[in-house]
């Protein structure tokens, strides 16, 4: 699809811009949703860990819930900057009750790589449909998907091997999963800059 953009230095010479393919968009606006879950998942684990008095363990879910946010915003961006539908589904309600403090790390590993799955299908999406700026944008999401999953990965056999030695875990998270840097890479976030 084209559509005319207008270069203000010349008002009367308008700009073709291809705008995401149609299925691209689609599946981004359910991808959108996807991002809101698992913020939402983040947080009922961050809780979960609050309440034990893991503060460290704490922090680092509430910044994974934040990050995955930021992905949601980064993709609304993406489709407002291209003229396109944005349609913010709605979520299902978190698994909010834990049997460990296992289990959530398992859910969190599990969480990121079906989102690499759905980063994947999308990327193939564009590039099915020759949508080659979609194509461009996804591949800050499948670096990223493969830092999170070896991130959770790493957690997991942290915890599941410590999960008798609370201290133990803490002092790995303080250690290793400290305030990650901010990525000059990364998309631009809807309304961070408002």
């Amino acid at each position: 699809m084209l559509a005319a953009v207008y270069d203000e230095s010349h008002p009367l010479k308008a700009l073709e811009v291809v705008m995401p393919a149609a299925r691209f968009v689609e599946q981004l606006n359910a991808q959108i949703g996807h991002e809101f879950a698992a913020h939402q998942q983040y947080v009922a684990c961050a809780v979960h860990y609050d309440l034990l008095t893991m503060p460290q363990m704490a922090s680092f879910f509430y910044r994974q819930a934040v990050e995955e946010r930021d992905h949601a915003m980064m993709m609304v961006q993406y489709l407002v900057d291209c003229d396109a539908a944005v349609i913010i589904p709605a979520v299902a309600a978190p698994k909010s009750t834990f049997d460990d403090i296992v289990e959530p790390v398992r859910i969190a590993l599990d969480q990121e790589r079906r989102v690499a799955e759905q980063i994947n299908a999308l990327t193939a999406t564009a590039r099915e449909a020759s949508d080659f700026a979609s194509d461009q944008f996804m591949q800050w999401f499948i670096k990223e998907q493969v830092e999170e999953i070896a991130t959770m990965s790493d957690l997991l056999t942290v915890v599941s091997r410590a999960s008798h030695d609370i201290e133990a875990i803490e002092d790995y998270v303080a250690r290793e999963q400290g305030s990650p840097d901010t990525d000059p890479t990364a998309p631009p976030i809807a309304g961070a800059d408002r």
